[in-house]
């Protein structure tokens, strides 16, 4: 198995060269002068709640200002709708999911020789610094920055190197979002904010988005003032200035979710003079293809001189070798504690997106948003209550299989398309785009999290998923019919339930979970997986044996993995204990006497702390 990873791995970095360093004669040799600055300027959790983009409640003068100088980008995506796997987009050049490192806080190692795009300027001859965030999903073994901290600035460059700074700032994350203890006044009187169509009219969610419109104002300021320093030091015309946010909103259904509230996001690009022939418009101009961070990081290499690595999947979409694309796709892993598989694809004017998990809800409970955010606690509240209107409950509700929205007519994406004649052959044609681009790029969010660091070994998950040991097309066609929720696919389910292949087994058990009690006709293959040698197959069967009332069981196979399990398994238990509860399979006090007591590590740790919290008035109430 040792001599059949090595080999994967070199045949992986055989097919996928890394390039680490420039060719003799091209940029790095190049004088200064020929080569720009650029200036990455970024903000956390925020869509384009704009002046320039047309947000009414926006007072963003510099941003404003900066637009007006450069060019705005009308439809730019962070991959991910949240920061450290939006982040880890942009520090590979590649899909997360392509090497593992989609979920929210993992630590996954990458294969020997892989270079950061930090590493490539810097042997390019830039200096590049880090102020301050890194949050990588990516285990480093190496500092790739020149210097990354709340100090680092370009100012400590030698004189004359050309270089590359980011310059992120926290005024717009979600935990600034709630209004502090005693404030009363707002720019935007809280009463006139215009909610979205999603949100119940509450107290507290209009003192949230009044407040949150305070601070991208405060944002503004601070991006205002770096520009400032730039002008100061001279350094305005040498420099291409960017500005982006990691994702898109703070608010409940933004951050975390795949839709436009999650994922679209402002990007500003000015260009001084000497490169103006690098921008793709006027001055003020809008730039109408779809952009998204994957390419980003490919855009900075090909503006810098600097090769684009063959591995890297993104390409770029400014400078001499821009690439236009028609689409961007999107994903979602874990987030905080709560295990969710979602992908989609976004063109110009619609979204398809594909949920792998319909049994769980867009707004699974969470504990960090509802700590910090009043408007997740009052909404979910008025939903229990009963005070939300259908668009407003879904988001406590699981989800469709899949969603296909007309985004130009429904820009809040409330009235799901999917399945209907007028739409199938656009629908059709992206599910197509879709499946693939999953394919392409060997995508492991379809592998459990515990699964794969032991499918891994020892090597990285890179070198497994590009190898033949993963059925990528197999595993793809069954998760379809997983997901699809339809009794027609049980035999096809109950067939993987036996296949030799850990992942498909698992997908198996998801499907019949999924099907929930209609999925009785396989009863007895899945209590056989309560005996199969991953953790995380008989979890999955466990869950699915817990709709169909076999309560015993159920909680003995999940109880053996929290005691003994791997983290990542231990966590996908805890999940299905608490989803068991949730969806009225199991009492709250049994529960709540197999987690007491345990000690775990964050983000497990979260789970045992709501459920010995909760009271059965906090579960849902029946659709």
């Amino acid at each position: 198995m040792n001599a059949l990873r090595t080999a994967l791995r070199r045949a992986l970095l055989a097919t996928l060269p890394l390039l680490a360093a420039l060719p003799a004669g091209t940029a790095s040799a190049a004088a200064p002068a020929a080569r720009p600055n650029v200036l990455w300027l970024t903000s956390e959790d925020n869509g384009p709640f704009l002046g320039c983009y047309g947000d009414p409640h926006a007072q963003t003068p510099h941003l404003d200002r900066l637009a007006a100088e450069g060019v705005r980008y009308r439809r730019a995506f962070a991959n991910a709708p949240v920061c450290s796997s939006a982040r880890t987009t942009l520090i590979t050049g590649m899909y997360p999911p392509s090497i593992g490192a989609q979920h929210h806080r993992s630590r996954v190692p990458l294969p020997a020789g892989f270079r950061l795009y930090p590493e490539l300027l810097r042997a390019a001859g830039y200096y590049c610094t880090n102020n301050a965030k890194t949050d990588y999903n990516v285990t480093l073994d190496r500092k790739p920055w020149d210097e990354n901290g709340a100090r680092a600035h370009y100012r400590n460059r030698t004189a004359g190197q050309p270089f590359f700074a980011v310059f992120n700032h926290t005024s717009s994350h979600e935990s600034q979002v709630a209004p502090p203890a005693g404030k009363t006044t707002f720019r935007v009187a809280p009463e006139r904010v215009t909610l979205p169509p999603y949100h119940p009219d509450t107290p507290e969610i209009r003192r949230d988005w009044a407040n949150y419109h305070d601070q991208i104002t405060v944002m503004d300021g601070e991006v205002g003032a770096l520009l400032a320093e730039l002008a100061r030091e001279g350094l305005a015309e040498d420099t291409i200035v960017f500005y982006y946010s990691d994702h898109a909103g703070g608010l409940p259904r933004g951050k975390r979710n795949i839709h436009d509230s999650g994922t679209r996001v402002p990007l500003i690009v000015r260009f001084p003079a000497k490169w103006a022939h690098l921008a793709p418009g006027a001055t003020g101009s809008w730039v109408e293809q779809p952009v998204s961070f994957v390419d980003l990081t490919a855009t900075l290499l090909e503006l810098c001189g600097v090769p684009v690595p063959a591995n890297y999947e993104g390409r770029p979409f400014l400078g001499p070798r821009a690439v236009a694309r028609e689409e961007v796709f999107l994903f979602r892993g874990r987030m905080d504690e709560r295990h969710d598989v979602v992908r989609a694809v976004r063109d110009r004017d619609h979204r398809y997106v594909r949920n792998y998990s319909p049994h769980r809800p867009w707004g699974q409970p969470y504990s960090y948003p509802f700590q910090v955010l009043p408007s997740m606690r009052s909404w979910h509240a008025a939903f229990l209550a009963g005070k939300c209107d259908p668009v407003q409950a879904a988001y406590w509700r699981p989800k469709p299989p899949e969603e296909f929205y007309a985004v130009a007519d429904d820009p809040h994406e409330v009235r799901n398309l999917a399945g209907r004649p007028e739409v199938a052959a656009q629908q059709g044609a992206l599910a197509a785009r879709l499946r693939a681009h999953l394919i392409a790029t060997r995508d492991t969010g379809f592998i459990p999290e515990g699964m794969a660091r032991r499918l891994a070994g020892s090597g990285d998950l890179i070198s497994y998923a590009r190898g033949p040991a993963y059925p990528i097309e197999r595993v793809v066609d069954l998760a379809d019919l997983a997901a699809a929720r339809e009794p027609r696919h049980l035999a096809a389910l109950q067939a993987a339930l036996a296949d030799p292949h850990p992942v498909i087994r698992y997908w198996g058990a998801q499907g019949c979970l999924i099907l929930g009690p209609r999925a009785a006709p396989a009863r007895e293959a899945l209590r056989a997986r309560l005996r199969d040698d991953w953790a995380d197959v008989r979890v999955a069967a466990a869950e699915a044996l817990g709709h169909l009332g076999e309560l015993d069981p159920a909680l003995a196979a999940l109880g053996e993995v929290i005691k003994s399990g791997e983290a990542g398994e231990v966590l996908a238990a805890l999940n299905a204990l608490d989803f068991l509860w949730l969806e009225g399979r199991a009492p709250l006090a049994r529960v709540q006497a197999m987690v007491r007591g345990l000690e775990l590590a964050e983000p497990a740790d979260r789970i045992p702390r709501h459920l010995l919290a909760a009271t059965d008035a906090q579960r849902p109430p029946a659709p």
